[in-house]
């Protein structure tokens, strides 16, 4: 049974600073490389990045680039995603998912945690 379980979310001011994590059961996180996606309000869930099973690589796209940091904790079974510089277009529901490839953006399991909504002020 996949597990995923994502935290940290919250209201922060426009150029303000979170960070998220996502708790996974270890059969999953262990076998896989994960990503970080978001839906906002009204559109479709879109990917953010990815990191290696090892931690080593990771991947952003464009519009998080230099601004989002995405890491994992294979002993605590957990991915983070450190987000800095925040503007109003990243409000959203983060999600995390277990990935066979950081750079796809693909959810490998087609299963969804709960979310965390992340809401930045202008």
């Amino acid at each position: 049974q996949v597990q995923l379980v994502e935290s940290g979310g919250g209201l922060v001011q426009t150029g303000g600073s979170l960070r998220l994590s996502c708790a996974a059961s270890e059969r999953t996180f262990s076998s896989y490389a994960m990503g970080w996606f978001r839906q906002a309000p009204g559109k479709e869930r879109e990917f953010v990045g990815g990191i290696s099973w090892s931690g080593d690589s990771t991947y952003y796209v464009d519009s998080v680039k230099g601004r989002f940091t995405i890491s994992r904790d294979n002993a605590k079974n957990t991915v983070y995603l450190q987000m800095k510089s925040l503007k109003p277009e990243d409000t959203a529901v983060y999600y995390c998912a277990p990935d066979r490839d950081y750079t796809a953006g693909r959810n490998a399991l087609n299963a969804w945690g709960q979310g965390t909504l992340v809401t930045v002020s202008s």
